[in-house]
Protein backbone atom coordinates (compact mmCIF):
# COMPACT_ATOMS: atom_id res chain seq x y z
CA UNK A 1 0.00 0.00 0.00
CA UNK A 2 1.22 3.58 -1.34
CA UNK A 3 1.81 5.86 2.00
CA UNK A 4 -0.12 9.16 1.60
CA UNK A 5 0.62 12.17 3.70
CA UNK A 6 -1.74 15.00 4.71
CA UNK A 7 1.17 17.51 6.21
CA UNK A 8 0.91 21.57 6.42
CA UNK A 9 3.42 23.77 7.14
CA UNK A 10 3.14 27.62 7.15
CA UNK A 11 4.65 30.67 9.06
CA UNK A 12 2.06 33.66 9.64
CA UNK A 13 0.73 36.36 11.44
CA UNK A 14 -2.16 35.32 14.07
CA UNK A 15 -5.61 37.53 13.34
CA UNK A 16 -6.72 37.63 16.78
CA UNK A 17 -6.88 36.51 19.79
CA UNK A 18 -7.62 32.84 19.80
CA UNK A 19 -11.32 31.87 20.79
CA UNK A 20 -11.44 28.91 23.00
CA UNK A 21 -14.68 26.74 23.89
CA UNK A 22 -15.56 23.59 25.28
CA UNK A 23 -17.35 21.06 23.03
CA UNK A 24 -18.27 17.21 23.43
CA UNK A 25 -17.00 15.01 26.22
CA UNK A 26 -15.23 18.33 28.04
CA UNK A 27 -13.06 18.24 24.75
CA UNK A 28 -11.36 22.04 24.37
CA UNK A 29 -11.17 23.55 20.94
CA UNK A 30 -9.32 26.77 20.25
CA UNK A 31 -9.32 28.27 16.84
CA UNK A 32 -7.39 31.27 15.28
CA UNK A 33 -6.78 32.46 11.65
CA UNK A 34 -3.63 32.98 10.54
CA UNK A 35 -2.47 35.55 7.90
CA UNK A 36 0.55 34.41 5.56
CA UNK A 37 1.59 37.05 2.96
CA UNK A 38 2.64 36.03 -0.24
CA UNK A 39 4.51 38.74 -2.23
CA UNK A 40 5.27 38.44 -6.41
CA UNK A 41 5.73 40.89 -9.19
CA UNK A 42 2.62 41.18 -11.53
CA UNK A 43 3.04 41.26 -15.17
CA UNK A 44 3.96 45.33 -15.26
CA UNK A 45 6.64 44.42 -12.76
CA UNK A 46 4.48 46.20 -9.59
CA UNK A 47 5.00 44.27 -6.21
CA UNK A 48 1.94 43.14 -5.32
CA UNK A 49 1.56 41.72 -1.78
CA UNK A 50 -1.43 39.36 -1.13
CA UNK A 51 -2.28 37.69 1.89
CA UNK A 52 -3.93 34.17 2.64
CA UNK A 53 -6.25 33.20 5.42
CA UNK A 54 -6.19 29.79 7.01
CA UNK A 55 -8.46 28.63 9.78
CA UNK A 56 -6.36 27.01 12.45
CA UNK A 57 -7.80 24.58 15.08
CA UNK A 58 -5.95 23.09 18.41
CA UNK A 59 -7.86 19.88 20.43
CA UNK A 60 -7.30 19.49 24.29
CA UNK A 61 -3.61 20.18 25.32
CA UNK A 62 -2.92 22.19 21.93
CA UNK A 63 -5.73 24.43 22.97
CA UNK A 64 -4.50 24.83 26.41
CA UNK A 65 -0.78 25.93 24.87
CA UNK A 66 -2.77 28.04 22.11
CA UNK A 67 -4.86 29.66 24.40
CA UNK A 68 -1.42 31.11 26.47
CA UNK A 69 0.77 31.37 23.53
CA UNK A 70 -1.07 33.28 20.56
CA UNK A 71 -2.37 37.14 20.59
CA UNK A 72 -3.51 39.01 17.98
CA UNK A 73 -0.07 39.67 15.45
CA UNK A 74 2.21 37.18 17.08
CA UNK A 75 4.27 35.29 14.42
CA UNK A 76 3.83 31.70 14.30
CA UNK A 77 5.27 28.55 12.40
CA UNK A 78 2.55 25.84 12.76
CA UNK A 79 2.74 21.98 11.46
CA UNK A 80 -0.71 19.87 10.91
CA UNK A 81 -3.05 18.53 8.60
CA UNK A 82 -5.72 19.64 6.52
CA UNK A 83 -9.49 18.85 7.07
CA UNK A 84 -12.53 19.29 5.50
CA UNK A 85 -15.88 19.75 7.10
CA UNK A 86 -19.36 20.84 6.43
CA UNK A 87 -22.37 23.09 8.13
CA UNK A 88 -25.45 24.87 7.88
CA UNK A 89 -24.99 28.17 8.19
CA UNK A 90 -27.68 30.71 9.51
CA UNK A 91 -29.58 30.99 6.37
CA UNK A 92 -29.51 26.95 5.78
CA UNK A 93 -27.10 26.53 3.45
CA UNK A 94 -24.67 24.24 3.36
CA UNK A 95 -21.08 24.75 3.79
CA UNK A 96 -17.77 23.46 3.89
CA UNK A 97 -14.90 24.69 5.38
CA UNK A 98 -10.95 23.46 4.99
CA UNK A 99 -9.36 23.74 8.50
CA UNK A 100 -5.41 23.15 9.26
CA UNK A 101 -5.99 20.87 12.48
CA UNK A 102 -2.63 22.21 13.92
CA UNK A 103 -0.34 19.26 16.11
CA UNK A 104 2.68 21.53 16.32
CA UNK A 105 3.39 25.21 17.59
CA UNK A 106 6.09 27.36 17.51
CA UNK A 107 5.61 31.22 18.39
CA UNK A 108 7.61 33.58 17.81
CA UNK A 109 8.12 36.26 20.15
CA UNK A 110 8.49 39.71 19.77
CA UNK A 111 11.93 41.74 19.74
Amino acid sequence: MENLVNKVVLTGFAGSDVEVQTVGNNQKLAKVNLAVNEYYKDSNGTEVKKTHWFPLVFWNINADVAEKEIKKGIRLTIQGKLQTRSYESKDGIKRYSTDVVVNELEVKMPA
